[in-house]
């Protein structure tokens, strides 16, 4: 009897001592995108506090190529363990849309941890493009169609899909130039090899700031708290075009909900605090954190809108 009561005790303790708190190790979080692109600053200033919060490092990974589908179908089809997570931007419901097959799908393949940010595009130009307004822009592309060009993130990003809404509703001829990334075709933009871009603001935001980098409007409902200065591209003349951007987190699907629901709360606690708040409004994003279920329903949104847009654009 005594050894049976000794076996149980034993057999009993067995899953107790290999257990282990979540996080027991470094979390890797996947950014889909080139170094300096808007997602990956965001990336990286989320990353970092809330690695204060759990106690573990998450390191960002840059996985570019394909518009972000590369980065986005390895997050897909990492183990569902909590240690490897992804950034998400607009590109995971556009590439869903626009890329067939599609290698991942958006809802069923992840399980929402929670929106991070949201912000917005601005059309920016190389100063040596002689405009100073939309209004300008478009007279001066249907002046000269298919010789303005412009660059994106590559075929399928929201900096593609953004400029080909605006040339749908527009009537302008501007040439597309595809990188592999949006950070590299800001670097282009900034030497004159392309002429303008449908960035996001937190990748164009210290340029513009330096003069660097003319904005002539913002894509968003109302006027940026990070440029108030510069015109929404509706109130420049073009009725109807609004495209809003936005980051938030992801795991893979059957990601167990305490790994998610701890991810969950680092996030939201990580965006609640002052300095994190300035520091991304600074940046041009805001913060827009709250549940997994809010985000899902967020990223399902996002694939009705996206598609209206993609229609419309004629892609």
């Amino acid at each position: 009897m005594i050894r049976w009561l000794a076996a149980v005790t034993l057999f009993a303790a067995v899953p107790a001592a290999h257990a282990q708190p979540y996080p027991a190790r470094p979390i890797r979080m996947i950014v889909a995108s080139t170094p300096g692109s808007g997602v990956d600053i965001v990336a990286r200033i989320v990353a970092q506090r809330m690695s204060e919060t759990l106690g573990s490092a998450l390191v960002v990974d840059n996985r570019a190529g394909a518009g972000g589908t590369i980065g986005v179908q390895m997050a897909s089809r990492a183990a569902p363990d909590g240690y490897t997570i992804l950034m998400a931007a607009p590109s995971l419901t556009i590439n869903a849309l626009l890329v067939q097959p599609t290698p991942y799908d958006a809802v069923r393949d992840f399980s929402a941890i929670g929106q991070a940010t949201t912000s917005h595009y601005v059309i920016v130009t190389n100063p040596s493009l002689p405009v100073r307004s939309v209004k300008a822009l478009v007279a001066l592309a249907k002046a000269k169609p298919g010789q303005l060009n412009y660059g994106s993130g590559g075929n399928g990003n929201s900096t593609h899909l953004a400029a080909e809404y605006f040339k749908s509703l527009t009537g302008t001829d501007i040439v597309h130039v595809a990188y592999k990334g949006s950070g590299p075709a800001v670097v282009d933009l900034l030497g004159g090899q392309v002429q303008l871009m449908f960035a996001n603001v937190v990748a164009v935001l210290p340029h513009i700031k330096a003069g660097r980098l003319r904005a002539l409007a913002t894509t968003a409902q109302s006027r940026s708290l990070a440029t108030p200065d510069v015109p929404t591209v509706v109130e420049s003349g073009v009725p109807g075009y609004v495209v809003t951007s936005w980051f938030g987190l992801l795991a893979p699907a059957r990601t167990p909900q305490m790994a998610v629901g701890k991810l969950n709360s680092a996030l939201v606690a990580a965006m609640r605090e002052r300095d994190l708040l300035e520091r991304l409004t600074v940046e041009g994003a805001e913060p827009a954190a709250g549940t997994p279920d809010a985000f899902a329903r967020h990223i399902a949104s996002e694939l009705a809108i996206w598609g209206k847009v993609i229609r419309a654009s004629g892609l």
